[in-house]
């Protein structure tokens, strides 16, 4: 093809694609949208052959990366098989993912899993769950946690998107969390913990604690920062929440499938939940998939209860043999074997750089699952931009020279994620961080304090 050929189709898509296509939390106009053309495991390349490292595993869900031969294959072999089949049916891929994961990787008080296709959707049939098993309306969750963009995700989101649901609903009930880098106040860890845990359970009794039918948690915090909680945190709430029998739902949509060093993120702490919900790495976005997994205790109450609720697309075939395809990989590949040994390569690196840069003023990684914090001035810790107010955009202009030198990720408020796919090595890293180095050159140099 001619380069003019090119040129012509190139602009006949982006033509195309800004009439047609309507692009996720963004304004429409002006919209410049970057096709791309493949990618193959922790990069992807544009129609012009620009290389660009996946360093946010796209929404922190390629933990695989791009081509895994395994799950390819097993979405092509399931297609031919049984493409689809409506879920009232029971198929041998839903059988054996759910098995696999209730009798080989959760804690043994869980039960069984139901099959959705989004971490939204999961969240949303977990809200239905925890209100018909209690007969309990208000679900409690934190002010720094995003959920999904649903009805019922939205509202148990904290964070300002939820505010494009226009008015909250009521019985959606708000917490503050532990953030240890903003927290002042505090000689130690053990001391922010005992703050707020006791402000929860102050809470608790204020909003009535046998209104109360759950507390969602991210147990690290994903788009919110990466949030580490301090020593005891996790352990706290679920004490709190089995005193007072409030479910403990665990939101491992993000941080589940190994991104953090195990597993589930909660397993860190040796605690068992009463919910998990899940999507993203069991699939790792090859395929939709997400599910809702509910202890032994939760399940049977369903077998003389109707379980109010389903989907087309539930328990979908493709979707479930991509899911075990994933599992085996993960064990095939000695995932958690990497990531726990790229934690302090990515850590590290990262370190080195808040060393180097006035606008750096925080990093955390747990895992493969990392956050920076840009400042104004380290000593304060003013944020680059204020909540839910960057009038500047520069938040978007840092992350547009990112992905223009080659370096492909997202912001939220003052952060950028750095979460790159789970097969990364130390040469990539290295490499992927010299990119971020030089564009914090700039922001040092452009940036006001």
């Amino acid at each position: 093809m001619k380069k003019t050929d090119k040129l012509n189709k190139k602009n006949k898509i982006e033509k195309t694609d800004s009439e047609y296509l309507i692009y996720p939390w963004k304004k429409q106009k002006p919209s410049k949208i970057i096709e791309i053309a493949g990618g193959e495991g922790v990069f992807f390349w544009d129609t012009s052959g620009k290389k660009y490292y996946d360093m946010s595993s796209q929404l922190v869900n390629m933990n695989l990366g791009f081509g895994n031969k395994e799950i390819i294959s097993a979405i092509q072999q399931q297609v031919e098989k049984l493409a689809y089949i409506a879920p009232k049916f029971a198929t041998d891929v839903a059988v054996k993912l759910a098995k696999t994961i209730i009798e080989e990787i959760m804690p043994s008080n869980m039960g069984k899993i139901f099959f959705s296709l989004s971490g939204a959707d999961a969240n949303e049939h977990a809200i239905k769950i925890v209100r018909n098993v209690t007969g309990k309306h208000k679900i409690m969750s934190r002010y720094r946690s995003y959920h999904g963009s649903t009805l019922g995700a939205s509202s148990i989101t904290g964070e300002a998107r939820r505010f494009f649901l226009g008015k909250d609903i009521p019985d959606f009930v708000k917490f503050f969390d532990p953030y240890p880098y903003r927290e002042k106040s505090f000689k130690s860890e053990e001391e922010i913990t005992s703050f707020y845990l006791q402000k929860l359970d102050e809470q608790i009794n204020y909003e009535g604690k046998d209104k109360i039918a759950a507390i969602f948690l991210e147990a690290i915090p994903g788009t919110n920062g990466v949030i580490i909680p301090p020593k005891g945190y996790i352990e706290g709430v679920r004490e709190i929440c089995t005193r007072y029998g409030i479910l403990l739902v665990f939101d491992e949509v993000m941080t589940g499938w190994c991104r953090t060093g195990e597993w589930f993120s909660f397993m860190h702490w040796n605690i068992k939940p009463d919910i998990v919900t899940f999507a993203k790495g069991i699939t790792c976005g090859y395929v939709p998939l997400g599910g809702v997994i509910v202890s032994k205790e939760i399940s049977s109450f369903f077998d003389n209860n109707t379980f109010g609720s389903g989907l087309s697309y539930g328990a979908h075939p493709v979707g479930c043999a991509a899911g075990i395809a994933a599992i085996e990989a993960y064990r095939k590949y000695n995932i958690l074997d990497n990531v726990k040994k790229m934690e302090p390569v990515l850590k590290n690196s990262l370190e080195l750089l808040k060393e180097k840069h006035k606008c750096l003023g925080d990093v955390r990684v747990k895992g493969l699952f990392g956050m920076i914090e840009l400042v104004k001035d380290k000593k304060s810790r003013e944020p680059i931009v204020s909540y839910n107010e960057d009038k500047a955009k520069i938040m978007p202009k840092i992350v547009d020279m990112l992905l223009s030198e080659g370096f492909s990720t997202y912001s939220h408020e003052n952060m950028i994620s750095v979460s790159p796919p789970l097969i990364i090595n130390k040469e990539s890293i290295i490499d992927a961080i010299k990119i971020l180095d030089k564009v914090l050159s700039w922001v040092d140099d452009n940036i006001p304090s």
